[in-house]
C-alpha cells in the first residue's frame, strides 16, 4: 500500500501542482512480494491540460524508517511521466510507465524503465464514475531478475466534487429509476 499526500494552491493557473508525503506500508504476505518495511518520503507532482493533451509528471523517493533488521534497507525512486490524448465520450489514448530506480541495488539491478502505452475510459458504472484503462509496456532496461515486460489493468472510482446543481440532478434521476422499479410488476 502506497498512500500519497499533495498540498496543492486552491485556485490552480495553467500549471496544476502539488507537493506531500507519501508512504510504503509493508502489507505484503511473503518475503518475495515485499521489502518488509516501512518507508516514506517527499513527493511531487505537476501537469498541464492544453487543449485535449494531459501531459505531467509524479515522481517521489522513500528511505525505510522501520521494519526488521534482518530486510535491506530501501531507497528507491519512483518517476511517472504521463501523455494522455483525450478522445470524445470519455476515451483518451495513455502512455503512462513508471520508472523505478533502487537506488540499493548493485550494477545492472538499479532501474527499470518501461516503453509503451494503452487506452482508457472515463465513464459511469450506474451512477459510479470510473477510469478504466488497460496498458502494455515492455521493459527496455530492468533488473537480471525482474521481468520484461508489464501490463496494467486499472479500474479508479471517481468521486468528483458536484455542484448543488449537480447533486439535485443525480438525485432527480435516481428518484425516477426507482418509481420505475417499483411500478414494475413483481414476478413470483
Amino acid at each position: 500500500m502506497n498512500p500519497t499526500f499533495f498540498l496543492s494552491p486552491a485556485k490552480p493557473h495553467k500549471l496544476i501542482w502539488g507537493v506531500g508525503p507519501t508512504f510504503v506500508a509493508p502489507t505484503a504476505t511473503s518475503k518475495v512480494l515485499g521489502q518488509g518495511k516501512f518507508s516514506m518520503g517527499p513527493s511531487f507532482v505537476a501537469l498541464l491540460q492544453p487543449g485535449h493533451w494531459t501531459v505531467g509528471a509524479l515522481i517521489n523517493n522513500v528511505w525505510s524508517v522501520a521494519g526488521s533488521g534482518s530486510r535491506t534497507d530501501v531507497n528507491q525512486m519512483l518517476l511517472q511521466y504521463f501523455i494522455n490524448y483525450n478522445l470524445k465520450k470519455g476515451w483518451y489514448f495513455a502512455v503512462q510507465p513508471i520508472v523505478t530506480a533502487n537506488w540499493q541495488g548493485s550494477n545492472g539491478n538499479i532501474w527499470t524503465a518501461p516503453l509503451g502505452g494503452g487506452v482508457g475510459r472515463i465513464m459511469k458504472l450506474g451512477f459510479q464514475p470510473v477510469n478504466l484503462s488497460a496498458q502494455f509496456y515492455g521493459n527496455a532496461v530492468h533488473p537480471v531478475s525482474g521481468s520484461s515486460w508489464s501490463m496494467r489493468l486499472q479500474i479508479a472510482f471517481l468521486f468528483p466534487k458536484l455542484s448543488k446543481a449537480e447533486e439535485e440532478m443525480m438525485l432527480e434521476k435516481k428518484l425516477k429509476q426507482l418509481e420505475t422499479e417499483q411500478q414494475k410488476p413483481q414476478a413470483k
